[in-house]
């Protein structure tokens, strides 16, 4: 995949995309990812699947501006963002962010920025659906 910022309805594959960030530069002397995952729980009560929606082109332009923003503070060589939108079964990737930066900590300290800012300002909404019903999920960190 040649997008670096994307919402999409169908999985990922970190290891496309690990590779993908690989191959951007021979400078890259550190990666990292979050995999964030649909978890079959949540606090007390079983979870069947995850809905997920957005403002398109806001989350788009929100998740753009983070990349460019963590880019910039965290001296990045590159990063990307995917997110799933639609149905998310249990189990099932949800988002991934993958940095590269000549060295390791800036990676890994950008990816954890990244996945913070990415919960607290795009705009995407998730509603889990239990046995009991379905439920939108306010922000948390």
């Amino acid at each position: 995949m040649n997008d670096a910022v994307r919402l999409q309805l169908e999985d990922f594959s970190l290891d496309v995309e690990v590779g993908a960030m690989r191959a951007r530069s021979k400078r890259i002397g550190g990666i990292a990812a979050f995999l964030g995952c649909a978890r079959d729980f949540s606090g007390e009560h079983e979870v069947c699947e995850i809905a997920f929606d957005a403002y398109h082109n806001m989350a788009l332009a929100e998740l753009s501006s983070l990349r460019d923003e963590a880019i910039a503070q965290f001296g990045l060589i590159d990063a990307c963002i995917v997110h799933r939108l639609g149905i998310v079964h249990a189990g099932e990737n949800i988002v991934l962010i993958v940095t590269g930066a000549e060295h390791r900590s800036p990676a890994f300290d950008a990816c954890r920025w990244l996945i913070d800012e990415l919960k607290a300002r795009a705009p995407i909404w998730k509603k889990e659906i239990t046995p009991q019903g379905e439920s939108w999920v306010t922000p948390h960190p």
